[in-house]
């Protein structure tokens, strides 16, 4: 194997339609107009030596080294910023050019320290690669780079270090801050001579408003930024191309090594999802994978009071399938069940999902891609006739007008908002409807036209109002609705939202929202070109979440923005595989591509693959299996790569249900908080060690490619093959390619896809099938796939849960950039260095309401529970309004989230809870026995490594 190399073509591409002809060096090419001349002659093969260009970021013509002389024109000028036209002659290099482009090169080395020998970017240095493309062999200014300016080395940051010294000021780092991620977090500080790459006003990269998310040290062409990684190990040799396994943007990446050691994640430019661009986790945040606390070998206990066995593979998979039996012998059938993960591939989850109906029998199966998403599933398929989102991400570069509810895209998902970023820097406008004051409302170069700043569960009454103005205005797009949509229920609708209850002004009781704000959204979006709408878990986990959804859906009919780039609607999917774990039958009542369950056609062409017959009766959900669990009916539980102790809402009730269970069988990579509760552990396997693919938020499907070896010795598909062969069941595959195969035979969306399909492709978008044999990019073009799109009345009704004299504040919650979900793998990272804890958000005014100042203890409690974290005062929420995150255990955000759930899907309502806040000592009696948990914990885990 070798280094994956992309070809840098220097510039951008142009998106024009419109052709040119040139001659360069004397061979004709055809390009684009507005192509630059240097990217021209690098499509035809001619790498014209270059220093401060690359294609991530816009032309600069700095360097001085892309001369090219042009017939019929004086001088020579840079070919980075001198287009193509038609009938131009151009020359790359003559001797003219050569002895301009070997004094440049003399300045820049004169300036530079001559350590390549030593250098981390030794063989990988874009400088050297130039001094010896332009044919430098002599420096008549002398070596003396020491005269450079030097405000000394950088070290701050976990991942990376800053060596001015070694900085020849190309800017590209810089432009890669603006351009790329939009965070304008880098300038040039000093003039002429004295300029230097400067983080924020002369800081340090830790300490300035840099994200982390590598785009600088990604365009560096020298040394000046580079991985403490390739410092310490050296430059790798060979490269795996892989998929992320955070968030459902899905980025793709080179996985560069040496030898067997993961040296960066590189992200991928070919990659459709992240076109080249990255975040902090998915750039840097892989370290779990090697850490010390990583559970490596099934370990077995009888009671869960007992000390854990370390024992093989074939002893786990047959005490668990003993216990099993043994408790479908003495409960029956349904007295066993299992959970499916959004972080695991497609091809495992299809697998578990498998082995519960074929092998236990049941349709006890659900997933926590449930207890996020699956609002949108119900809404989307009772509007438009699929459970997806309905655009590519390329889709928003062609948007007008953007409306973002319950999303915080740059902390959730920051390479999709670094594009909207951009999107919005050349012009398009914003509206976000959401509690907090969050940082895409207003940033650097970006700021929402309007911030509509609603209470917490009042998503459907400012939909609602949002609609009714967009009716009562006459600002509906009649051709669109009457031509795609059914025309009486329009009509039933808009009557509906056109009630005097429905109007801004009256909903502003509950809603909290400026009436005037809201109306001047509403045109805005009705009116302002291409709209799309892009939302995450704070529209879906309320107790009217596919409420929400459907009146999204009404919302973008409305409206005519469905069925082209630029509109739709688009959920921002929280984990890698949420909508894969959709797709692939994780629900109790639906099988892989959302087919019911008790349909006899298409239960029997499942029964005909897979050899048995199967139960038509729907099963048990998550909630369902813990009542039945203390109500002692249900005994047994499989739970592959989730942590419902600390994900599900109302703690206590989760660990009362686990506890009553008799044998609990965790397949994870650490020992996470369901653990404690487990009697078998079966070690996980991470991205890197794994075959398969991922589904990202625009229906993507991408290849996993194993990186390394997995470290347990088995990948996740093969433990679930182990436990069901122990079980009675067996299922024989090869390769997870074969898996797949079997998918697409069963599931009429994946009718076409391969592995040979995805080598070929890179990617597709289901639909893949014989009406869409490449993908389906843009959904509903010419008809919604239910045929006509349905108008659903959405009714506000507000959450039984209520504020009161004793609970008088909302709490909702979130995520922060630096940090993924329950925090398993970014917690076991340099990923800490910036959220060291879940802080409670608080508004200066309910603070001191309560004597509370800025990082005292505070006690957080609600009706299910409460618990103790510091304060952190702020005006990113209103009054009346708390926030906090969830990713670490011993804060325990769920002890204080109510069982309060969707009316359709049972989606927990995480993000409604009436709480009260008042001073703390400190942590909680049973925060510090949770300490003293993990310390044991963490004991069992260095035991086993040092036995290795």
């Amino acid at each position: 194997m070798s280094l994956i190399e992309e070809i840098d073509f220097g510039t951008p591409r142009s998106k024009s339609e419109t052709m040119v002809t040139l001659t360069i060096d004397g061979q004709s090419i055809t390009v684009p107009e507005g192509t630059s001349i240097m990217r021209a002659a690098m499509q035809m093969g001619t790498a014209i030596p270059k220093l401060c260009a690359t294609d991530m970021v816009d032309a600069f013509g700095s360097c001085r080294l892309c001369l090219v002389e042009v017939e019929g024109r004086n001088g020579t000028p840079a070919s980075c910023t001198t287009p193509v036209a038609d009938g131009l002659v151009v020359h790359t290099q003559t001797d003219r050019l050569k002895t301009i482009r070997k004094g440049v090169m003399e300045l820049y080395i004169s300036d530079h320290p001559l350590d390549c020998l030593t250098c981390s970017a030794n063989g990988d240095c874009e400088l050297q690669d130039m001094a010896g493309a332009v044919g430098l062999r002599e420096v008549r200014y002398g070596y003396d780079g020491d005269k450079h300016p030097n405000p000394g080395l950088d070290v701050s940051n976990p991942y990376f270090t800053y060596d001015p010294s070694k900085c020849i000021v190309c800017s590209r780092c810089v432009r890669a801050c603006e351009e790329v991620q939009g965070t304008f977090a880098l300038t040039i500080a000093g003039r002429g001579f004295d300029s230097v790459v400067s983080a924020g006003m002369q800081e340090s990269f830790l300490g300035s408003e840099c994200v982390s998310c590598g785009a600088c040290v990604q365009a560096c062409p020298t040394a000046t930024l580079n991985e403490k990684s390739v410092i310490e190990i050296g430059t790798p040799e060979h490269s795996v191309v892989t998929t992320c396994a955070y968030c459902g943007v899905g980025c793709s990446f080179k996985a560069e090594m040496r030898g067997e050691e993961v040296v960066r994640m590189v992200p991928y430019k070919d990659g459709k999802a992240n076109r080249g661009h990255s975040c902090v986790k998915g750039r840097f945040a892989w370290g779990y994978t090697n850490h010390k606390e990583r559970i490596l070998n099934p370990m077995i206990r009888a009671k869960i009071t007992d000390p854990w066995r370390e024992v093989s593979w074939d002893e786990a998979f047959n005490y668990a399938a003993s216990e099993f039996k043994r408790i479908q012998q003495t409960y029956g059938r349904d007295s066993i069940g299992g959970i499916t993960s959004s972080r695991c591939t497609n091809e495992e989850t299809y697998l578990v999902q498998k082995l519960v109906r074929a092998g236990f029998g049941n349709n006890n199966v659900d997933t926590c891609a449930r207890v996020c998403h699956s609002p949108t599933g119900y809404g989307l398929s009772t509007t438009f006739g699929t459970s997806a989102g309905t655009q590519d991400f390329d889709s928003v570069e062609h948007s007008d007008v953007v409306l973002i509810i319950g999303a915080n895209p740059t902390d959730g998902h920051p390479v999709f908002a670094s594009r909207l970023k951009k999107r919005l820097r050349a012009g398009a406008k914003l509206i976000v409807v959401d509690p907090r004051r969050t940082d895409i409302v207003r940033s650097a170069h970006v700021e929402a036209a309007h911030h509509l700043p609603l209470l917490p569960g009042t998503n459907v009454a400012v939909l609602t109002a949002l609609a009714h103005v967009i009716v009562t205005e006459g600002l509906a797009d009649e051709a669109f609705v009457r031509e795609r949509c059914d025309w009486s229920e329009f009509e039933h609708w808009a009557s509906f939202v056109a009630q005097p209850h429905n109007s801004p002004e009256a909903t502003a009781i509950a809603t909290g929202v400026d009436p005037k704000e809201l109306r001047e959204a509403a045109r805005l979006f009705a009116t302002g070109g291409n709209g799309a709408i892009y939302y995450g878990l704070g529209v879906t986990e309320h107790s009217q979440g596919s409420t929400t959804v459907m009146a999204i859906a009404n919302l973008a009919m409305a409206t005519g923005n469905i069925g082209r780039p630029g509109v739709g609607v688009n959920p921002l999917r929280g984990q890698n595989n949420v909508q894969g774990a959709c797709d692939m039958g994780s629900f109790p009542h639906e099988l892989p591509g959302y087919r019911h369950i008790g349909t006899d056609a298409v239960r029997e062409s499942f029964e005909s693959m897979w050899g048995v017959q199967l139960n038509k009766e729907p099963g048990l959900r998550i909630p369902n299996m813990l009542d039945a669990a203390v109500d002692g009916s249900f005994k047994g539980l499989y739970v592959q790569g989730e942590d419902i102790l600390q994900s599900d809402p109302n703690t206590k009730h989760v660990a009362a249900g686990l506890e009553a269970m008799e044998c609990v069988i965790v397949h994870d990579l650490f020992l996470n908080e369901t653990a404690n509760y487990a009697h078998v552990f079966l070690p996980g396997s991470t991205f890197l060690e794994k075959d398969g693919t991922f589904t990202n938020a625009e229906r993507r499907i991408q290849r996993v490619r194993k990186v390394v070896a997995p470290r347990n010795g088995l990948e996740d598909w093969q433990v679930t093959l182990g436990l069901a062969k122990a079980m009675g069941f067996e299922m024989t595959y090869e390769h997870p390619s074969q898996i797949m195969d079997e998918i697409a035979a069963l599931t009429p969306t994946f009718a076409g896809v391969s592995y040979a399909k995805l080598e070929e492709m890179g990617s597709v978008q289901w639909p893949c099938n014989a009406a869409a044999p490449e993908g389906t990019p843009v959904m509903h073009i010419d008809h919604f796939v239910r045929g006509k799109g349905k108008f659903v009345i959405t009714e506000y009704v507000a959450t039984d849960e209520r504020t009161g004299p004793r609970f008088p504040l909302l709490l909702t919650t979130g995520r922060i950039l630096s940090q993924y979900n329950v925090g398993a793998q970014t917690r076991r990272t340099e990923n800490v260095v910036w959220h060291q804890e879940d802080r409670l958000e608080i508004h200066p005014h309910d603070a001191e309401q309560r004597g509370v100042r800025d990082g005292d203890w505070v006690r957080l409690a609600s009706r299910a529970g409460e618990t103790t974290l510091r304060a952190q005062i702020t005006e990113r929420v209103a009054p009346g309004v708390v926030y906090t995150t969830f990713h670490h255990p011993d804060t325990q955000a769920n002890v204080i989230t109510t069982d309060f759930s969707d009316w359709a899907t049972n989606c927990p309502e995480y993000k409604v809870t009436a709480v009260e806040v008042a001073p703390s000592n400190g942590p909680s009696e049973w925060q510090k026995a949770y300490d003293e948990q993990a310390r044991q914990s963490r004991r069992i885990a260095h035991a086993a490594e040092a036995a290795e």
